[in-house]
């Protein structure tokens, strides 16, 4: 069994990426010294560890792409704060440093930032090994924070407005329709990229879009393959990986060789072409981060997959099966073990040592209280009679929103998040009477109410904003602030069909209601390396979540929910149901390096 098993996916398939920005020897990630805003550009690397990738990968994948993907989403001279300081040189090395990336923000402590002393890239978020050898251990391409620090603008913003969310497994293959971030803005990772790297995580503001694709251009078309970074990827400057016809890419560099419709002629190209080309490379890259599975694309590395593999349990549907229907089997089949085989390190997929993970504290194992925490995760309340569910009590119905293999149905829920953040700031009733506007009120003021776009620079937003007790006015409203909103045309159609959940048609004014405080589900894969949890980052740890859960469950079914999700009623959870839920979660994780 054992050689069946892969890692190679764990990190993004080619590239296990550990980026470890250190001065002399030190193992730790810092650029830079003391309190020195000057970049230590002479002594910071880039460490970017390779791994060889699965024959049977190979077919799904291609090394260049996704290599020069990784190269981009490092790329720290995409900023705003490199743009205004670089005097039009591409290579320009600044003696400012932007300060936003010289910690590592986390609940705790503040660390020094793998960073330190250049600008944000797309990593200063999504972090995997930065911060290991700080004690932190690893990420699955998420931060540290309640909610990410942004660069300093006039706009006067200092953090994101959600939780960063993971990004391993967030792009993989669905049954559901596509859609990326917590409010379904984006309906492709292309859209996705491209919006970061002209949007205010990189330093740009609404009115500045087009200067920002110019700028990401003209790091590309004028790179000199000197910096750092280049070093670490060949030594190649941008226009020769993507022209792919140099003949220094010779076969001994030949994972930098761009597949033919990944090229371009960037001394040619428009700058709008480069960009698309750019984002395209990401998005790939992106593409490539997935949590472990074998030949047979079934996930094979965490204690509960081995506990399935173990008992010969089916590990993902049969083709043309539902999800839903599969784990209605799945939970059937069971509870129908007479002598389940338990797993341990000695017996699941080998970690280095007996019963041990190789990178989390936390042993190896699938025993009866993870089954027992199992049991209660998978039972919904349509599966329990009144004698059955006389105490009420072991119904998690997390099945319902949590699929499995993957643990989202990549739909949009309301389970109350928003509403316990405004209450806690405006007391207990506030969320539930806050106006929000119908739709021919929104559309009649979009400034006013909606967020702000390149279209629409100037508008203010305040349903896409941080909670704050002086502003009651403020708060996060999801998914409402994207539909039926005219800036995010190619999302509209997927998510009125998802909104009318098989009902007859009815108009965006009846459906518009029904999206406030609605947040993409999550996957629960890997949680050991993506708290804080939440879309806001208001929960530390697992049994915080469960008792979020109990405590929003009962608010919902005394009506006291605005707009709650149908399965937020249906969940019926004791305190002694707490640890093996707990349990179960964490038999979801697997070493993620």
């Amino acid at each position: 069994m054992p050689c069946r098993r892969t890692r190679a996916l764990l990190s993004g398939v080619i590239a296990m990426i550990a980026i470890m920005v250190s001065l002399g020897t030190s193992a730790s990630t810092v650029a830079g010294d003391g309190e020195s805003n000057t970049p230590a550009s002479s002594s910071i690397r880039f460490k970017i560890p390779r791994r060889s990738v699965p024959g049977f990968l190979e077919p799904r994948l291609d090394s260049a792409k996704v290599a020069i993907g990784e190269r981009l989403f490092l790329e720290t001279r995409f900023a705003q704060f490199f743009f205004a300081r670089s005097k039009g040189d591409a290579n320009a090395v600044l003696t400012e440093a932007d300060q936003v990336v010289a910690t590592t923000v986390t609940t705790g402590e503040s660390l020094p930032g793998p960073f330190r002393g250049f600008s944000i890239n797309c990593r200063s978020c999504h972090l995997v090994a930065e911060q290991f050898a700080a004690g932190h251990g690893n990420r699955t391409y998420a931060d540290y924070a309640r909610r990410s620090s942004v660069p300093s603008r006039p706009d006067g913003r200092k953090f994101t407005v959600r939780n960063s969310p993971a990004m391993v497994n967030a792009t993989i293959p669905r049954q559901a329709d596509f859609f990326l971030h917590f409010d379904g803005e984006f309906a492709t990772g292309e859209d996705l990229v491209k919006a970061t790297l002209t949007g205010r995580n990189f330093g740009w503001l609404p009115s500045e879009r087009d200067a920002a694709a110019r700028h990401v251009a003209h790091i590309i078309r004028d790179d000199d393959g000197r910096g750092p970074l280049a070093r670490e990827f060949g030594g190649y400057s941008y226009r020769m990986v993507l022209a792919g016809t140099n003949p220094e890419l010779g076969e001994e560099t030949e994972r930098f060789r761009l597949p033919e419709k990944f090229r371009l002629d960037v001394a040619r190209a428009t700058d709008e072409q480069i960009f698309h080309a750019g984002a395209r490379l990401i998005t790939a890259y992106m593409d490539s981060l997935f949590f472990s599975r074998d030949e047979a694309w079934e996930y094979d590395s965490s204690p509960y997959d081995a506990f399935l593999e173990t008992n010969q349990l089916p590990r993902k549907p049969d083709p043309g099966q539902s999800e839903s229907y599969y784990a209605r089997n799945l939970i059937d089949w069971a509870r129908s073990l007479k002598t389940p085989v338990f797993v341990s390190g000695s017996n699941g997929v080998a970690p280095p040592a007996p019963g041990r993970f190789k990178t989390l504290k936390q042993e190896f194992r699938f025993g009866p209280e993870e089954l027992a925490g199992m049991r209660i995760f998978f039972t919904r309340a349509s599966d329990v009679t009144d004698e059955q569910g006389g105490a009420k009590g072991g119904i998690g119905n997390c099945v319902t929103c949590h699929l499995a293999p993957n643990f989202t149905d990549f739909n949009f829920h309301n389970t109350g998040v928003a509403q316990e953040e405004y209450d806690a700031l405006h007391g207990a009733g506030a969320f539930r009477a806050l106006p929000v506007p119908d739709l021919a009120e929104r559309n009649a003021n979009f400034d006013a109410f909606l967020p702000a776009t390149p279209r629409h620079p100037l508008a203010r937003g305040p349903f896409l904003e941080i909670p704050a007790a002086n502003q009651p006015g403020r708060t996060d409203l999801g998914l409402w602030n994207v539909f039926a909103n005219s800036d995010h045309p190619r999302v509209q159609p997927a998510l009125r069909q998802l909104i009318q959940a098989g009902g007859p048609a009815q108009p965006d004014s009846v459906l518009l209601p029904r999206t406030i405080a609605l947040f993409k589900t999550p996957s629960l894969r890997g949680l050991a390396f993506s708290n804080p949890y939440l879309h806001n980052g208001s929960k530390d740890t697992l049994e915080e979540v469960i008792e979020f859960y109990r405590r929003m469950s009962r608010l919902a079914r005394a009506g006291k929910v605005r707009n709650p999700a149908p399965e937020l009623s249906d969940i019926f959870l004791r305190p002694e149901d707490v640890a093996p839920l707990g349990a179960f979660l964490r038999a979801l994780n697997e070493d993620y390096e």
